[in-house]
């Protein structure tokens, strides 16, 4: 599958995650979000793995350098969580 910005699942995810957003409000820790995603999709029947190890590649030597994915979808998306106590001018994305 080719690389796309825009997919049903993707779609989906993001109603997923606005809708934890609308349950749970701003504040909480990313892991309150990110368990509360998981439940939503497993309530969907989305598969799903949780912290999955991204590691690097330095001269040709795979190196584990602690990245993790916070939650990839269907081996297809990968959703990282990302949590404010407010929102301000230099939080919001650039357009």
């Amino acid at each position: 599958m080719g690389l796309s910005h825009e997919t049903g699942l993707s779609k989906r995810m993001i109603g997923l995650g606005i809708d934890v957003h609308h349950q749970l409000g701003p504040g909480l820790l990313e892991s309150a979000y990110e368990e509360c995603l998981c439940f939503e999709l497993k309530q969907a029947n989305i598969a799903f793995t949780r912290q999955t190890p991204l590691p690097i590649v330095y001269k040709d030597v795979r190196l584990d350098c602690g990245y993790r994915l916070d939650i990839v979808a269907e081996r297809e998306v990968i959703i990282e969580i990302k949590s404010v106590d407010a929102c301000c001018l230099s939080t919001m994305p650039s357009c």
